[in-house]
């Protein structure tokens, strides 16, 4: 039994996941749409300085920073529910312990309990396994 077995569920968690990818598929397109309309071409011609030019560049780089970001917890929530079907929702890929169900209730796509959590961010970066 783990934390996901709770009052709540799986389909508490599966249907907070879904929603969750619904909403950030429909804020990548706006992020694609809105991308397509200010061009960095378009921007840069309308800059007449270099501080603008930086400015455009920057706005870009936002865009594509959200969408990764977006990307990347799209990913999150895909191994989530994989972990969902084949059972091991909600058990941390560290110890084999429950994760604590308030935990997954403020971030559903917890794949480590806290405690290894606070582990893993606590290794330097280049020391940090490959993401699961």
């Amino acid at each position: 039994m783990n934390a996901a077995d709770g009052p709540l569920g799986y389909s508490h968690f599966e249907m907070r996941l879904r929603e969750r990818r619904v909403q950030l598929r429909a804020a990548i397109h706006a992020a694609l749409l809105r991308g397509e309309s200010e061009t960095y071409g378009e921007l840069a011609g309308q800059v007449h300085d270099v501080e603008e030019e930086a400015l455009a560049d920057l706005l870009t780089d936002v865009n594509f920073a959200e969408i990764t970001r977006e990307i990347e917890e799209i990913r999150d929530i895909e191994a989530a529910l994989q972990r969902m079907a084949s059972g091991t929702f909600g058990v941390c890929v560290e110890c084999g312990e429950a994760i604590g169900a308030v935990r997954l209730e403020a971030y559903p796509t917890a794949k480590r309990c806290l405690g290894c959590q606070r582990a893993y961010e606590a290794l330097p970066a280049a020391r940090r396994p490959p993401k699961l």
